[in-house]
């Protein structure tokens, strides 16, 4: 098993940015995909980008050229930073990691965008 903790999160303007990271307990190199969700009040948990044990990386449209997910093995960490930060950016942002022994997420860290 793997926990995570998320920290990073907070309150910026519009165009701002934030660096987000995910702690994981143990070493992470074996971790198939590490991933960022969010989810805004009122809306289902969205993915917002992943990256591969490879290093290979995917994000949600809408993220795009504004979001750089990362993962640093020797430090156990996944980190998601985002710039020029949109209002409709405002979600609990959750880590998440997918390998042979299960599915797991943190308790998430909140992104608030004012305008």
């Amino acid at each position: 098993q793997v926990q995570l903790v998320e920290s990073g999160g907070g309150l910026v303007q519009a165009g701002g940015s934030l660096r987000l990271s995910c702690a994981a307990s143990r070493n992470i190199f074996s971790i198939n995909v590490m991933a960022w969700y969010r989810q805004a009040p009122g809306n289902q948990r969205e993915l917002v980008a992943l990256i591969f044990s490879g290093g290979s990386t995917k994000y949600a449209d809408s993220v795009k050229g504004r979001f750089t997910i990362s993962r640093d093995n020797a430090k156990k960490t996944v980190y998601l930073q985002m710039n020029s930060l949109k209002p409709e950016d405002t979600a609990v942002y959750y880590c998440n990691g997918v390998d042979r022994t299960g599915n797991y997420w943190g308790q998430g860290t909140q992104v608030t965008v004012s305008s």
